[in-house]
């Protein structure tokens, strides 16, 4: 399988409609590729936060109602790939905001949405301008069940639990994740590799918006927690190659999700 990380610069001196044409144009690009990740938030920026609710996007069955989905959707079909769009300001048809991952088949069709579960921001920003979504979600790519996380999910182990009950081989989590916690970074995606004896594929953005420097360093891990391929802090194409198959033959050599107790039923009280 050969993924390919999309490490995009947000400068917000980039009007958000020139950066999706731009990006639209890195995704045609990557023909070959059987998927291709992009991070969190790039239309606008993960901090940007005082301009979420102007460039919300509905996403209804029309894709052309959100040129951010219309334009991806069109690469996606033009590249011939998988593309995990990154996410975008989602508004429902209700109302709130949500940060709103999209995934499309290489025919341009909508294959999933996931709203992201945990919103960042201790009471500012993202946590108060945001819902939280409800559905722990994957995706059957032809050669691996992809789980989806989002960013700030990372440092929630039990979501990942969840993603591997359900059959993820995968995990793809874009991010918008500052540079001040890159450490965090590194051995968070590693440890979520590890515990769940995964392929974590996470994809950053680069440059400084709402004056946010951010980490970049975008990561592919293997089931084992080796570091496969790692990008520097810019932008950067990030391509690396490896077996689904892994995934499998790690479980079966290292059977360590067979003996977990907690969490698969109620404990018995005392």
């Amino acid at each position: 399988m050969r993924a390919t990380l999309l490490q995009i610069d947000v400068d917000p001196a980039e009007k958000p409609a020139d950066r999706r044409a731009r990006v639209a144009a890195l995704v045609r690009a990557q023909v070959g590729a059987d998927l291709v990740v992009l991070p969190e938030l790039w239309p606008v920026g993960a901090f940007a936060s005082d301009a979420f609710a102007d460039e919300a996007e509905p996403l209804g069955p029309a894709l052309d109602a959100s040129p951010t989905a219309e334009a991806m959707a069109a690469a996606a079909r033009d590249a011939g790939v998988w593309l995990h769009a990154g996410s975008v300001v989602e508004r429902d048809a209700d109302g709130p905001l949500f940060n709103t991952s999209l995934v499309f088949a290489p025919d341009g069709s909508l294959r999933a949405a996931y709203r992201k579960i945990h919103r960042f921001g201790f009471d500012r920003g993202e946590a108060t301008l945001m819902a939280a979504g409800q559905t722990v979600t994957t995706v059957r790519h032809p050669a691996a069940v992809l789980g989806l996380a989002t960013c700030y999910d990372l440092r929630f182990p039990e979501l990942f639990r969840l993603l591997v009950d359900a059959g993820a081989e995968v995990l793809v989590l874009p991010a918008g994740w500052p540079a001040r916690r890159l450490p965090h970074w590194r051995v968070l995606v590693q440890a979520r590799a590890v515990e769940s004896q995964a392929y974590v594929l996470a994809c950053g953005t680069a440059g400084t918006h709402a004056g946010v420097e951010q980490a970049g360093h975008s990561l592919v891990v293997d089931p084992w927690g080796e570091i496969l391929a790692e990008a520097g802090p810019g932008e950067q194409v990030l391509t690396v190659d490896f077996d689904p198959a892994r995934v499998a033959a790690t479980r079966a050599e290292f059977p360590v999700l067979r003996d977990r107790v907690l969490g698969l039923a109620p404990p018995e009280r005392a």
